[in-house]
């Protein structure tokens, strides 16, 4: 009787298991069905790496972007516990009255970021506590608004001066965009407070105030796809719950934004729907290779914003995630958070100066490239570009050399073909061992290797 007991319990909890683990299994991609949007699609796929900034009047503070605004609670979200909420959110809005960027430079922006090798950048446009880096005529919470000592700044129009500085370093542009909306009254009604991060009122009780915020989308995503801001490739859309009743109309923003712009990607994230046009796991690499268009979103330091005391990950932790991001199919987006004076901490030029350095080198091995089974083995991960294969050693932090011998596993060199060492001119001598090979390193360089940080092979593959 225990045993059958036993046994129905297993078959249950095999049950349970299995039913979360459903649960967590996202339904299958889709892939977008414009042409324009398709061929956008392959294209950021090849670029492999890019910028993502964080900034607005919450640099002034270096708290979490936004998110003490928000009314949950949680460990993460770090709010004052000797002041009211009512008292903290209107001095908290009151910083648009101090925020004035003077050091403002975006070509500076720009050029760091294509010497670290970086070929796109999203810049966040909206954020969710509803303050526009953007001249927007939908909302006075804006850094054009009078209310912002700014305003009168020839680059006050941020947004434009970022476009324009890094559209003419020939990069694609994208701007995130939040759906959450904590400043507008048709989204946290202040008929009642604000309850989550989603709407604080009944869509469905209240169709008009759901159909007026839905136009003020509407009318913000319009301003920055009609021209003003040139070709902007990419919508990455944040937070985009709104309401457990009812969710957001993506048919009808997506008709704003590509009868202007047909070719940009609507980047819906977690919606799992058309408009998702790649899947933005973040601040995490997967554990395997994806088969869809994905993208790691990941902080350089730990915060999404600018503080000026952030531990910022080491060039030899930023260049290896990069290297097994791109091995796994994937693109990293990196973010750096503009301090309240406009430009970036001293620190973040250093890393891109290092991990450009890096790519000088390397990059063949990044760009244009896809992943290659078994895509990873010991230290070594794998890229592929037509019949070339390049299988990147990632050295432990303190592990300065080369080895004498570098073995591979899972795949050898087509016969009579030579194997290189990107950054080293002379080819290395390499041997059958079976399934694999084996590398001979020189003395010379094991002491001496072209670059630091990680060290990549090239050969010709059996296919």
């Amino acid at each position: 009787m225990k045993n059958k007991f036993l046994i129905i319990s297993l078959f249950l909890f095999f049950l349970l298991l299995q039913a979360n683990a459903q649960q967590n299994v996202r339904p299958p991609y889709q892939y977008p069905t414009e042409p324009e949007v398709l061929v956008n699609l392959r294209e950021w796929q090849d670029l492999k790496f890019g910028l993502f900034m964080h900034w607005g009047t919450y640099s002034l503070w270096g708290i979490d972007a936004s998110w003490p605004l928000c009314p949950e609670e949680h460990a993460w979200i770090a709010r004052p516990k000797d002041k009211a909420y009512t008292q903290f959110v209107e001095e908290y809005e009151n910083l648009i009255k101090i925020f004035n960027p003077l050091q403002f430079d975006p070509s500076k922006w720009a050029a760091a970021a294509k010497e670290a090798g970086m070929k796109y950048v999203i810049f966040t446009t909206k954020h969710h506590d509803g303050f526009n880096m953007f001249d927007t005529r939908q909302s006075e919470y804006r850094i054009t608004s009078k209310d912002c000592p700014f305003h009168s700044h020839p680059k006050a129009n941020v947004t434009k001066e970022i476009f324009e500085a890094f559209q003419k370093e020939n990069f694609k542009t994208g701007a995130y965009y939040s759906i959450a909306d904590w400043n507008h009254n048709d989204y946290w009604w202040d008929y009642y407070p604000p309850k989550s991060r989603e709407m604080n009122y009944s869509p469905i009780k209240n169709p008009e105030k759901y159909d007026r915020f839905h136009q003020f989308m509407c009318n913000q995503l319009e301003e920055l796809v009609n021209g003003d801001y040139g070709k902007v490739d990419i919508l990455w859309f944040d937070l985009p719950e709104l309401s457990s009743e009812k969710g957001v109309d993506w048919e009808r923003l997506s008709k704003t934004v590509r009868s202007y712009q047909p070719q940009t990607m609507m980047v819906a994230r977690h919606t799992n729907t058309q408009y998702e046009n790649y899947r933005t796991p973040e601040q995490e690499i997967p554990e395997r290779a994806l088969d869809y268009p994905w993208e790691t979103c990941m902080t350089m330091g730990r915060l999404w914003l600018y503080n000026a005391d952030d531990q910022f990950k080491t060039s030899h932790q930023l260049i290896q995630n990069l290297v097994q991001i791109v091995s796994r199919g994937g693109n990293f987006l990196l973010n750096i958070g503009p301090s309240p004076d406009g430009d970036f901490h001293p620190t973040a030029y250093e890393r891109l100066k290092e991990i450009g350095g890096w790519m000088k080198i390397n990059s063949e091995a990044i760009y244009a490239t896809k992943p290659i089974s078994p895509y990873h083995e010991t230290k070594l991960v794998f890229t592929q570009k037509g019949n070339t294969v390049y299988a990147t050693y990632l050295p432990d932090e303190d592990e300065k050399n080369i080895p004498s011998i570098v073995l591979v596993h899972s795949m050898q060199p087509k016969k009579g073909s030579k194997v290189y060492l990107l950054g080293y001119s002379q080819p290395l001598s390499w041997e059958n061992t079976g399934k694999g090979f084996t590398i001979a390193i020189p003395k010379s360089l094991q002491n001496k290797p072209p670059c630091q940080y990680a060290w990549t092979f090239k050969f010709e593959v059996n296919q």
